[in-house]
Order: C-alpha cells, then sequence, then structure tokens
C-alpha cells in the first residue's frame, strides 16, 4: 500500500462538476487577470472570516511583505516571530530592511507567549505569531502583550484558515484578531488553489485602501502611482477555484480533525515513545493542515531510521521544519548567541504523516501499524 501525504488528484476529482465549468467559464471569458470571480472570492472570503477587507494577491509570501509594507514600519526595527515556521515569516521581515528576532516555541509547535515580552526592545514594531501545523495561537495573551506595548500584530495563517479561537468570549477566525491577517493558498493549504495565491485581510478601511494600492504598483488610479508597491495579484481562474473550494473549507477541516482523531486513537499505546497533538473532532481550535508527532527522545538519527522503515512500506512522511529559523544559515550569524532549546530539539524530532481529506481508514490504520513498529525498531 502506498499512502501520500496529500492527494490533490483525488480531491479534485471529487470535486470535478463543480470545478471543471468554473474553470471553463474563466477560459472563455478571457478575464484571466482581476476577473469577476477574483472581486467574488474577495468578498465570499471575508464574509466566511468575518472582516470588512480581503485583498487578494499572488502567494502568501507576498502577504506578509504586503502587510509590513503597509504598516509604515521604520527601517531597522524589529519583528518578533516564531523559531519554528518556514522561512516565509521571516524573510518578508528580512527583506524589507527589518530585523526578525526569534522566540522559542511550546511542546504544540506555536509561539510561546509567555516568552515574548522579553523579547520586546524599543526598537519592535511588530509581532508575527504563525498558526503552526492549523492549531491557533493563544491570541488573547499575544494581544494583551501587543496593546501594552502598542504593537501590530501580523497573524500568519497560512496553515490554519478556518480555524478559531476565542477572544473576551468570542470565538473567531484565525487571523482576524490583529492588525492584518495573511495567507498562503498555495495547492496543498487546507484552502488550495491550483497554483500559488494569497491574501491579506483587516477591518480597518485606511490599511484596507493602502494594502490594495500597495499590490498594484503603489497606485489606485492606473499610471498614477503614489507609493513604491509591488504587482501581486490573484489570476482569475485560481479565484474561480477557489471560490468552489471555499464551499467545503469547513467540511474538510471537520474531515481533517477526524483524522487527527483517529490517529491518535491508534497510537495511544506510543505515547512513552512519541508525542501527539491535541486532537478533538469538536473544537476548531486546531484544523489539522499537518498530523505533525515528535519523538520524546533520540534526535535525527532515530527520526530518519523511523521514516526510512516508512517510506520502505510505501508511506511518505515530511519534517516541517528540519533546522529551527534562527539555525538558518542566513539567520545564524546575526543569532549565534541566541539559543532556543525548545525549538532546536523540535527540529531535530518532529515527523509529520499523510494528513489529507481523502485518507481512508485502512490507510491510516496502515501508516500507525508501520509507525509503531518503525518506532519500537529504531529504539530497541
Amino acid at each position: 500500500m502506498n499512502v501520500n501525504m496529500v492527494d490533490l488528484g483525488a480531491l479534485h476529482t471529487r470535486l470535478a462538476k463543480e470545478l471543471d465549468p468554473a474553470i471553463m467559464n474563466v477560459v472563455r471569458s478571457g478575464a484571466y487577470i482581476k476577473g469577476p470571480d477574483v472581486s467574488a472570492f474577495e468578498e465570499e472570503l471575508a464574509k466566511y472570516l468575518g472582516v470588512k477587507h480581503v485583498i487578494s494577491c499572488a502567494n502568501g509570501t507576498d502577504a506578509l511583505q504586503l502587510a509590513l509594507m503597509s504598516l509604515d514600519i521604520p527601517k531597522g526595527a524589529q519583528i518578533i516571530t516564531t523559531a519554528q515556521s518556514f522561512i516565509a515569516t521571516a524573510e518578508a521581515a528580512a527583506l524589507l530592511g527589518y530585523e526578525p528576532v526569534f522566540v522559542d516555541v511550546k511542546d504544540d509547535y506555536n509561539i510561546d507567549e509567555k516568552l515574548i515580552e522579553a523579547a520586546i526592545t524599543e526598537k519592535t514594531a511588530a509581532i508575527i505569531p504563525v498558526h503552526l501545523f492549523g492549531k491557533s495561537c493563544d491570541l488573547s495573551a499575544i494581544i494583551k502583550i501587543a496593546n501594552k506595548y502598542s504593537l501590530h500584530i501580523i497573524e500568519d495563517t497560512a496553515q490554519a484558515l478556518g480555524a478559531e479561537y476565542e477572544i473576551d468570549g468570542e470565538r473567531k477566525k484565525a487571523g482576524t484578531a490583529g492588525t492584518i491577517g495573511c495567507t498562503s493558498f498555495f495547492p496543498t493549504k487546507n484552502l488550495g488553489c491550483m497554483g500559488d495565491g494569497g491574501a491579506v485581510w483587516t477591518n480597518d478601511d485606511n490599511l484596507a485602501r493602502k494594502l490594495r494600492m500597495l499590490a498594484s504598483h503603489g497606485s489606485e488610479k492606473k499610471y498614477h502611482n503614489t507609493a513604491i508597491g509591488i504587482n501581486s495579484r490573484l489570476d482569475t481562474i485560481q479565484a474561480a477555484v477557489l471560490r468552489v473550494k471555499l464551499r467545503y473549507l469547513d467540511e474538510f477541516n471537520k474531515r481533517r480533525r477526524e483524522i487527527a482523531v483517529m490517529y491518535n486513537r491508534l497510537l495511544a499505546d506510543m505515547e512513552q515513545y512519541i508525542t501527539l497533538p491535541e486532537a478533538d473532532e469538536q473544537t476548531s481550535r486546531h484544523v489539522f493542515h499537518q498530523y505533525t508527532i515528535a519523538l520524546k527522545r533520540g534526535g535525527v538519527q532515530e527520526r530518519e531510521a523511523i521514516r526510512e522503515a516508512l517510506k520502505e512500506r510505501g508511506i511518505a512522511t515530511m519534517v516541517y521544519f528540519p533546522v529551527a529559523l534562527h539555525k538558518l544559515p542566513v539567520f545564524a550569524e546575526k543569532n549565534k548567541e541566541t539559543h532556543l532549546p525548545n525549538a532546536e530539539k523540535l527540529a531535530d524530532r518532529v515527523i509529520a504523516l499523510p494528513m489529507h481529506t481523502e485518507l481512508k481508514k485502512e490507510e491510516v490504520e496502515y501508516v500507525c501499524q508501520a509507525l509503531r513498529e518503525a518506532t519500537k525498531e529504531a529504539f530497541s
């Protein structure tokens, strides 16, 4: 049996009766850039999230860059973010002349909000929490810190669209409580297109206007550029695909939670070896973009032995992420005195197992039995 990390072909085949005509309508229209599906998708996503403004863009990295560009942060300012994420989170800040400041993570892989305040200096301008692997951060605590120091919050929800958290007793979608929310529509995301795509959103009218302008070469009126911007847009075919898939996002996320609960039940006897993520079918705080486990002991050698054993059985795995951000060559010199023990430990021990909406019960059972055998062998 072969079990892949994702199966977009099966998902798109299931949705073909809606996806195919949506795509062909765009093909026939000739409106491939800024066609009507783009504005329609922005309105539909805004309604889903419960925000006033959604501005689509070319990808998730652009979304982060646009968010930072819109806030008039001075060059050299510090941007606090997590040590465990894809480089784009810190890269967008560094690209604009800001200094990423990395904070350690908790065992759930999200930024440790208790450590944020100690990282704040007079140069700190913003916090970028990442809702990693689909689980929302403790935004309530982060908001209190941001308010205390008058800092912006840019939420990176690239892996957690549709997840929720509670702020002052009110349930909100991840990405909607900070200054600006960002996401990616990379094909493997919970809401993914068939190419690249991204979006930013906000409830601030002035920020929304500025974000839209910056994404269009710094202009609101053609050939009348009032700022230095970038060219970042979601093409119409991708918007049409996303309009179809947005209707199913809650269903997709529910299925991911069901699979995570199944994994946890089948792996409950392995907790002497591995840490399992919290999973509850009824709790929307986690939407399981990835199902990530961590070895409780050992390191890279044991992990890679387990992954190789699973590969031999036809089971795909991934490591997100094998190097903590502050240890990447591009940031290492600046952070040579920085020691973030949990992020560094987890970088050596995490394994992501197959997770997608089309996984079958027998496939999950096969993965769990193979993981059980491979782990015991690695530690024998």
